[in-house]
């Protein structure tokens, strides 16, 4: 069995507060439209107490996906006892130089990084960034593999196939590209001025080039004002009409957290959470506001259907495949290897 869970997945994914779930959380977490709980680096002490936490969740919500952003670098959540990942821009670094050790690392960090998170029962990592590399971006810069979208394709194609390996979907943002402008999305609302013809040549070509290879994608809460007046994230044209019907993509799309600021201007919580879903994302996020989550969790049982929707069969594969989970892998030759390609990568 690939999951613990052959229940119906829930919308919405929340966060908790701390090392374990408050009475309050418990019972956020027991309800049917919650579908997922993200963990941050305040949620973690130790292995030994984050299986406690995994194995709790799950007690509470059998049908849960339990996610994080193990993305290496500036953005790991789980530091101590755990391989400390390096950022994918040194991944580009590599490939500039040798273009075979560095897709050989690519796939080396993308397996090392999910088995680690498998073999705590974690579910999946939200990664890769597919974000083009800019120097000028607050928020994305070195989280990026490389500036050329071809460089960028191919080397995430081989992390996610790391990924693949150590039984974890990969989920691929931040769709259409959130590289390129400036402003970082968690404290202001970026607007991207440039028009679709400039972005599928370049932002848009690793979202293209590895829809087939994606369990998941989380689209940007940027604006691409030429395109759409709405963030890419509460638009059908970015979500269904490009990323669906132009580039087949069948995944699951989660929405970014409705709670960053470049997300406020769309409206309430509720409102927020009600046009991701209606463009089409499958799961949304309300993190780091237990009071918003609620909220969207009430909202979200007052306007349930009785049909069951798409999402329920989709959601699913996003559950770590434990089945295929080496649990001796810290004593494996690939274990060792890829902590030896990690500590050589260029700084």
């Amino acid at each position: 069995m690939n999951h613990p869970s052959t229940g119906l997945i829930g919308p919405l994914m929340i966060s908790i507060e701390g090392l374990s779930p408050t009475l309050e959380e418990q019972e956020l977490i027991a309800r049917s439209c919650v579908g997922g709980v993200i963990l941050f680096s305040r949620n973690y002490a130790d292995k030994a107490q984050l299986r406690d936490l995994v194995a709790s969740l799950r007690a509470m919500n059998p049908a849960i996906l339990i996610a994080v952003d193990q993305e290496g670098g500036r953005v790991q959540r789980f530091r101590e006892g755990f391989l400390s990942l390096p950022a994918l821009s040194r991944l580009g670094a590599l490939y500039a130089a040798d273009q075979k050790a560095g897709l050989a690392a690519a796939e080396a960090c993308g397996w090392a990084m999910a088995v680690e998170q498998v073999d705590v029962g974690i579910d999946f990592s939200f990664a890769p960034v597919l974000d083009v590399y800019n120097a000028a971006s607050r928020v994305i810069a070195d989280r990026a593999f490389a500036a050329d979208p071809e460089v960028l394709s191919a080397l995430a194609l081989r992390y996610v196939a790391g990924m693949n390996a150590a039984g974890m979907a990969a989920t691929g943002k931040h769709f259409p590209g959130h590289g390129t402008v400036a402003a970082d999305s968690h404290v202001e609302l970026p607007i991207d001025t440039r028009p679709l013809d400039a972005l599928l040549a370049h932002d848009l070509k690793p979202f293209e080039a590895l829809a087939s290879s994606l369990g998941g994608v989380m689209p940007a809460h940027v604006i691409y004002s030429a395109v759409d007046p709405h963030c890419a994230g509460f638009s059908r044209f970015w979500l269904q009409d490009i990323l669906r019907k132009r580039f087949g993509f069948d995944g699951v799309i989660f929405s970014d957290d409705l709670t960053m600021d470049a997300a406020h201007s769309a409206g309430s919580v509720e409102v927020r959470a009600d046009l991701a879903l209606e463009a089409g994302c499958d799961m949304v996020l309300v993190c780091n506001d237990g009071e918003a989550a609620r909220r969207v969790a009430d909202h979200i049982d007052a306007r349930a259907d009785s049909g069951v929707p798409p999402s329920a069969s989709r959601l699913p594969r996003m559950a770590a495949q434990f089945a295929r989970h080496d649990a001796d892998y810290a004593s494996s030759s690939r274990w060792h290897e890829a902590q030896d390609i990690i500590a050589s990568l260029p700084t």
